[in-house]
């Protein structure tokens, strides 16, 4: 492969993680089988467009307005982005293992669209757990939390594709979700480069207190993918999405924990 058509090629992966990820207008990029799989390694870099956004909202905002209500601001902000899509894994992922006994029941409700009670509880917590959490961070780390939160959230994704297989099947294909594009097809390579680099912002922008939200994300990684890995022998896209937002919450306790 030329330079020129793998420089190609890692725009277009930058460009689906960023499609995949966010609502951010990009130029719509033709359907590959792979492509997904492709991106995820550009997944915690999405991370810092969404942070950095939510970091320069925050600055913004908070020189006008009560803590509690910038915050508030800046949580529907981070909805709107992302177009809810850890929330609704979230709430998938409760439903599905708050309600299911089995493999099949579990995997049943987690594709069944509608929400119930556990998935309601668990967006309501995060909402607010979320709100309480980003209003009580230390003023001055307010945007390198939010950078590093939702750099090292997107992480999450990394270890759960590579070393866990689709709970459903390996055959790659929208009726399967999009679990079943990434889940084992994570190279090492991969793996590797997006450790260093979310660990190294995460370092860059909080130096000392770094190593608090990385034991948080690396922990909360390993802890959901051995129940994953129990309860329905692998993961979902709902499973990724749960993780990516207890991760996010997780590294905030870590900010607020340091007062």
């Amino acid at each position: 492969m030329s330079f020129a058509t793998s420089m190609a090629r890692g725009w277009s992966d930058f460009i689906s993680a960023i499609q995949f990820l966010t609502r951010i207008p990009v130029p719509s990029q033709p359907y590959e089988a792979d492509s997904l799989s492709r991106a995820v390694k550009f997944f915690p870099f999405v991370g810092v467009l969404v942070g950095g956004s939510a970091a320069l909202l925050n600055l913004l905002l908070l020189a006008h307005l009560p803590r509690l209500v910038t915050a508030f601001f800046v949580l529907i902000f981070l909805v709107l982005i992302t177009g809810c899509l850890h929330e609704d894994g979230l709430a998938d992922t409760a439903d599905g293992f708050g309600g299911g006994w089995s493999r099949e029941q579990i995997l049943l409700i987690l594709r069944d669209s509608r929400i119930g009670s556990y998935g309601a509880a668990a967006i309501i917590f995060s909402l607010v757990g979320r709100l309480l959490l980003l209003s009580s961070l230390p003023l001055m780390q307010i945007a390198h939390y939010l950078i590093v939160a939702h750099v090292l959230c997107r992480w999450t994704t990394l270890p759960l594709s590579y070393f866990l297989p689709s709970a459903r099947t390996q055959e790659i294909s929208e009726a399967n979700g999009q679990g079943a594009r990434i889940a084992q097809l994570t190279s090492t390579g991969t793996l590797v480069g997006g450790t260093l680099f979310s660990f190294a912002v995460a370092i860059l922008f909080l130096r000392g207190h770094a190593v608090a939200p990385i034991v948080s994300a690396i922990t909360l990684a390993l802890l959901t993918g051995l129940y994953y890995k129990k309860r329905i022998g692998g993961v979902t896209g709902d499973c990724f999405g749960a993780t990516n937002q207890l991760t996010e919450i997780g590294v905030y306790v870590c900010g607020v924990w340091t007062l």
